[in-house]
């Protein structure tokens, strides 16, 4: 048994210990067999306190009508001996009601409406006695045994949920450190690798004689600075708190082409039909190689997985945001086994992550048509720690 339910066991007792004591003391006002029945009416409301972490407003609805079942005792069972109308003001309120009122508070679902039960039961209590002793009534037991539990219950939930939002923002600042030390991390060792590499290229391609050899180091060293570029944006979005909205436009370094891709795609036998709407300009940088990725790793998959079909890649730069379509028909002849073997996914799970690093969304899957199709939507603006200084 759980502590939960140990505690429940406790709350059923004591309102049962109190249900007794209560009975004692008014029972005796009914005579027989109206007090057995008055008698489990009370005990029923008692037990009903089992269900009320999982229930709480039913168990409250339950026993603001038992109060008005002994109203009715009173006021029409004939049972009832002369004057018990005047002393009742005990009976007709439940000892579970104290119990509930604070359980509609703790585990209710916190909307107003619930507490519309707990005001049956002081309503119902006060037309249990007669006009007179009415104001007593609602100021004595009726705001004490209902009134103060429920505002107990609502004190405790209110700290209970400004701990766990507490709890929250101490995981989340906690879950940033850890994202900065492995961004800085991160950041250190491969830029410095990848910066040798591209000094390296630079300096074949200004030395050697050979034309093609230093049309490789060119190219070796344009991708280098692209590497170095994208590695710049991914670490300044992992060092933030979060990417930041911004509309400044100036000073930025031109969006990578992707014509580039289209026409790599081409040259390896896989026709694209390409479809740009809005201006690219509008753009922040990293926004602009994150569609470059997203284009990037779609047609290299067709490449891969889908030799011999034909591609339509449309990127629409809107206002709003940025939406990237890129869809492949059914491929016609077969992929080479040591391309189709690499990689296994991992290219569009860690596409994926750097997409929702800038709060983008990625739709990856199959067609109807036994294609492919790679939806990808993103912000316009995204300025990553760094970016615009």
């Amino acid at each position: 048994m759980g502590r939960a339910q140990i505690v429940d066991v406790g709350v059923v007792a004591l309102a049962g210990l109190l249900t007794s004591v209560n009975m004692a003391t008014q029972i005796p006002a009914f005579r027989a067999p109206y007090d057995a029945i008055v008698g489990g009416l009370l005990l029923t409301g008692a037990l009903s306190l089992w269900f009320r972490r999982r229930a709480p407003v039913a168990v409250a609805w339950f026993i603001a009508g038992l109060a008005a079942m002994l109203v009715a005792a009173v006021w029409i069972w004939p049972g009832a001996e002369p004057g018990t109308q005047a002393e009742a003001d005990s009976t007709l309120l439940p000892a579970a009601a104290p119990f509930a009122a604070y359980s509609v508070e703790v585990f209710g679902r916190g909307r107003r409406s619930d507490l519309l039960p707990l005001a049956v039961v002081g309503v119902v209590a006060c037309l249990g006695v007669p006009p007179a002793a009415r104001v007593s009534i609602v100021i004595g037991p009726v705001l004490t045994l209902v009134g103060g539990p429920a505002v107990l219950g609502r004190y405790l939930r209110a700290r209970a949920e400004r701990r766990e939002r507490e709890h929250r923002l101490s995981a989340e600042r906690a879950r940033i450190r850890e994202r900065q030390r492995l961004a800085a991390e991160v950041h250190d060792i491969v830029s410095h690798r990848v910066s040798v590499m591209v000094l390296q290229a630079g300096a074949l391609h200004l030395t050697t004689a050979d034309e093609s050899a230093r049309r490789a180091a060119g190219e070796l060293r344009a991708t280098g600075c692209q590497a170095l570029a994208e590695l710049r944006d991914l670490v300044g979005l992992l060092s933030a708190d979060g990417p930041s909205q911004t509309s400044a436009h100036a000073g930025r370094e031109p969006l990578p082409d992707l014509s580039v891709l289209v026409e790599a795609s081409e040259s390896v036998g896989i026709p694209v039909e390409t479809r740009t709407v809005g201006d690219p300009a509008l753009v922040s940088p990293a926004v602009g190689r994150t569609v470059y990725r997203v284009v990037q790793e779609a047609l290299t998959n067709v490449t891969k997985h889908a030799p011999g079909s034909r591609v339509r890649l449309e990127v629409r730069y809107l206002p709003a945001g940025v939406e990237v379509s890129i869809h492949n028909t059914a491929p016609t002849g077969t992929g080479d086994a040591a391309l189709t073997s690499a990689g296994g996914g991992a290219g569009l799970l860690g596409l994926r992550r750097r997409i929702e690093l800038i709060n983008g969304t990625l739709r990856a899957g199959p067609c109807p048509d036994g294609g492919f199709r790679v939806d990808a939507g993103l912000p316009s603006f995204v300025r990553a720690t760094g970016e615009g200084r």
